[in-house]
């Protein structure tokens, strides 16, 4: 595959007609579109039949049944991107554009880029059986001892072992040591002492929002810098906890902190983009959460569930956040009481409301008496079961866990009556400090359980990084809950990753840990529906390939087993861009053949 996304444009389109014979005569004989697709769908139909009819099972010898599953896969994929149906609905022609490439004309081969031909290419050789597995030995079932298959299964868990290595806990010791030597130079810095490290007030009160502080503390790049110099320009407020900045490296970004560093300092093309939606006045609301809103401060997309808002900033803003159209800088934030208690009133009047997540924002930011206020109103609800409380303090601030706040945790957890959880956000083994687990002891001994909902982003997209992720987070204490897509907002382009690569690495690395390990769902957030789960083919479907590689997906929410509702089209980002991008950064793009033929 190296080899294939390297080639020039001209190297790929000849080397995608020559792949199938039949498909090149096809194209070679067929006087116009309508007479082209209707020969192409007969082939497709022809060779679907032959690989799966009544009598499919005497030639089990020559193809095996991988194989011949995920031709018939690709078959189905390739089907869907030459329907009209499918090509109205995205306004664009696969096979058209295929058409006039292949009649060598200059503008549509002008108009295509290398993803486009790659997804293509791939296609045709998927539906030939000639699968990334080809060069795999086959051994029958009756053949396969015991010895055999631990030796295997030894494999997977060694190549396993030798990608971990490329990864780093926030508790190893060379992690540790980089830590202290940055908070000591933070302490200096702002003339503070232990004591004050200790106190979460004070690194509220100390959170870096500015170019001239965070350059006097750590080496930037210089796209970094753009970056910041833009945000500041622009008024798009970005902040860094004290804490969260001993993640950092301080003399310049490297392959263990430029996630980190990715989260919190906005790129120039992010703040480009955000000003020309507030400009053009864009709405940014990619979620749809406003049609969600029954009243100010609640969202509703499920039928139990509610998601309370007393809160619209965070100690630290992460440049991804779904929420960044209403996300504000803290020092702007007001918090308005008859705003939550008409909220609070709203799910008292819902009999059907059993949970309510309080979220924001980071309702963590608050002291402890409007937090206790807030979950004694709620425990007052009869028919509330449990609270749950969506928080990054434990990654970005884990000081803010003091006895306070676990005290009100035990007050209102009653164990078979009403449960207080914890859902937090952790990226990275990284942010997974001494300091983490201090925070996360009290409250476990306060009998809370802690969930993580991880954002699939290209920064933790590298082969078996979630899994080292979700072995650390398991051995700390917090549960896998989570893994989301991406959301699809064009100004965090920089951040997605395509729908193949999440769903590759479920299928070939988190498969490999034991089951309560991979506790996480992969899902992708269908705006104002809700979650789609990705590992469910009724779920989704490709319809399109467009002219740079991004597919567009259908895709079907929860509810349309249960009701006839709209469906969702997405455009994903080109699987050829987001291996280009990996080779570039030093990744062995043939780890990832397989992800052409994950839909």
């Amino acid at each position: 595959m190296k080899k294939e996304i390297n080639l020039s444009k001209q190297k790929l389109i000849d080397l995608l007609f020559c792949e199938d014979a039949k498909i090149k005569n096809i194209f070679s004989n067929a006087s116009d579109l309508n007479e082209l697709r209707e020969k192409l769908f007969n082939y497709l139909n022809d060779l679907e039949r032959n690989y799966f009819n009544i009598y499919s099972h005497k030639y089990s010898d020559k193809t095996h049944i991988i194989e011949r599953n995920n031709a018939k896969e690709c078959i189905r994929v390739f089907k869907n991107i030459i329907r009209t149906e499918n090509e109205e609905l995205s306004g664009f022609s696969a096979l058209n554009i295929l058409f006039k490439v292949y009649n060598k004309d200059k503008n549509s081969i002008n108009e295509i880029g290398n993803g486009f031909l790659s997804e293509i290419l791939f296609l045709i050789r998927g539906m030939n059986e000639k699968f990334y597995l080809l060069d795999t030995e086959v051994l029958p079932s009756n053949e396969i001892t015991a010895k055999t298959r631990c030796k295997i299964l030894d494999e997977y868990a060694q190549k396993m072992l030798n990608h971990f290595k490329n990864f780093r806990k926030g508790t190893d010791e060379e992690s540790i040591k980089n830590q202290k030597s940055a908070k000591n130079k933070i302490l200096k810095h702002f003339s503070a002492t232990e004591e004050d490290w200790k106190n979460y007030k004070w690194h509220l009160n100390h959170i870096i929002r500015d170019y001239k502080t965070l350059s006097e503390l750590i080496k930037l790049e210089e796209d970094e810098i753009q970056g910041i110099k833009e945000a500041e320009k622009n008024g798009i407020p970005f902040q860094i906890t004290p804490y969260y900045l001993t993640l950092f490296n301080e003399d310049g970004r490297d392959k263990n902190d430029r996630l980190v560093r990715a989260q919190v300092i906005p790129s120039k093309e992010y703040c480009i983009n955000v000003t020309v939606n507030k400009t053009k006045k864009i709405d940014m609301d990619f979620m749809g959460e406003k049609s969600t809103s029954p009243i100010d401060g609640i969202t509703r997309r499920y039928p139990n569930i509610v998601i309370l808002k007393p809160f619209d900033s965070c100690p630290q803003i992460c440049v991804y956040c779904q929420r960044n159209w209403e996300i504000k800088d803290i020092q702007d934030t007001v918090i308005s009481s008859d705003k939550i208690q008409d909220a609070i009133n709203w799910i008292k009047k819902n009999k059907y409301i059993t949970e309510v997540l309080v979220t924001g924002g980071d309702p963590l930011t608050l002291d402890n008496e409007y937090i206790r206020l807030l979950l004694e109103k709620l425990n007052k609800i009869k028919h509330i079961e449990r609270i749950r409380i969506g928080t990054r303090v434990l990654v970005t601030l884990p000081y803010r866990i003091d006895s306070g706040f676990v005290k009100i945790l035990r007050r209102f957890n009653k164990l078979g009556k009403k449960e207080i959880c914890i859902v937090t956000h952790f990226e990275d083994a990284s942010e997974i400090t001494p300091d983490v687990l201090d925070a996360v002891k009290k409250i476990k001994k306060a009998g809370i359980s802690i969930y993580n909902q991880q954002v699939f982003t290209y920064f933790n997209s590298f082969k078996y990084q979630t899994c080292f992720l979700r072995k650390t987070l398991k051995l700390s204490g917090i549960n896998p809950y989570y893994s989301f897509n991406m959301k699809g907002k064009e100004e965090t382009r920089e951040f997605r990753v395509p729908i193949a690569r999440i769903e590759q690495e479920r299928k070939e690395e988190t498969r490999l840990l034991p089951g309560i390990v991979r506790t996480d769902k992969s899902v992708f957030n269908v705006p104002k529906l809700g979650k789609s789960h990705l590992q469910s083919r009724q779920d989704h479907e490709i319809i399109m390939i467009l002219q740079d590689g991004s597919r567009i997906y259908r895709f079907y929410p929860w509810e349309s087993m249960l009701l006839l509702i709209e469906d969702y089209l997405y455009t994903d980002v080109p699987i050829y861009a987001y291996l280009k991008r990996l080779e570039h950064d030093g990744e062995d793009v043939e780890e990832y053949k397989s992800i052409w033929y994950y839909f």
